[in-house]
């Protein structure tokens, strides 16, 4: 089946069209979820809601754009809302910039340093910022939404969105190196 019969199965409730559906999409938008989830059973978690409003709201798909992107977006959106109903408030983090000197020890290591770390370290490393930054982080470097269309979304202000992206990269520039040196025994 391709995507225009999938869609149209779900529209009627089929269940193997359902399936096909959840099947097609389950691995990408796992990983839209695993990036904005503390942990996998959390992203699973996500995954699972956002498909159950992917098929109640697959009548208001008007076909224009992508579809794998309608998905990605309830993906993403359904990630935002789970983590504001489990952690009030989590989202405002101090809106002073990460130490400026600490950040340019970080920045001094050679960047092929990094060429050894695969995915599913680095995603790890994502998973360990604290919400308020991995969410930020997520949005503006992965989604590329800009910080004013970020402060809107999670209802912050732009300074705020800017400050957690900065001590998103420097907590994720310490995880990565932390993980580099652990990796060559030093």
């Amino acid at each position: 089946m391709d995507e225009h019969d999938i869609i149209k199965g779900c529209l009627k409730n089929d269940r193997s069209s359902q399936k096909a559906l959840y099947e097609q999409y389950y691995g990408k938008m796992l990983g839209v979820c695993l990036r904005y989830a503390k942990d996998k059973e959390q992203a699973k978690d996500i995954l699972h809601e956002a498909f159950l409003k992917v098929f109640s709201n697959l009548k208001n798909f008007n076909g224009t754009g992508s579809f794998e992107g309608w998905i990605r977006r309830i993906m993403v959106n359904t990630s935002i809302d789970h983590l504001r109903k489990n952690k009030q408030n989590y989202l405002i983090v101090s809106t002073v910039y990460a130490n400026e000197k600490a950040s340019n020890m970080v920045e001094e290591v050679e960047d092929d340093m990094f060429l050894n770390i695969d995915k599913e370290e680095i995603l790890k490393a994502v998973q360990e910022l604290t919400p308020a930054y991995r969410t930020v982080f997520n949005l503006y470097v992965i989604e590329e939404f800009t910080h004013k269309e970020i402060a809107e979304m999670l209802d912050i202000s732009e300074g705020t969105s800017k400050s957690n992206l900065s001590k998103a990269k420097f907590n994720l520039k310490k995880n990565l190196m932390h993980l580099i040196k652990s990796a060559h025994g030093k």
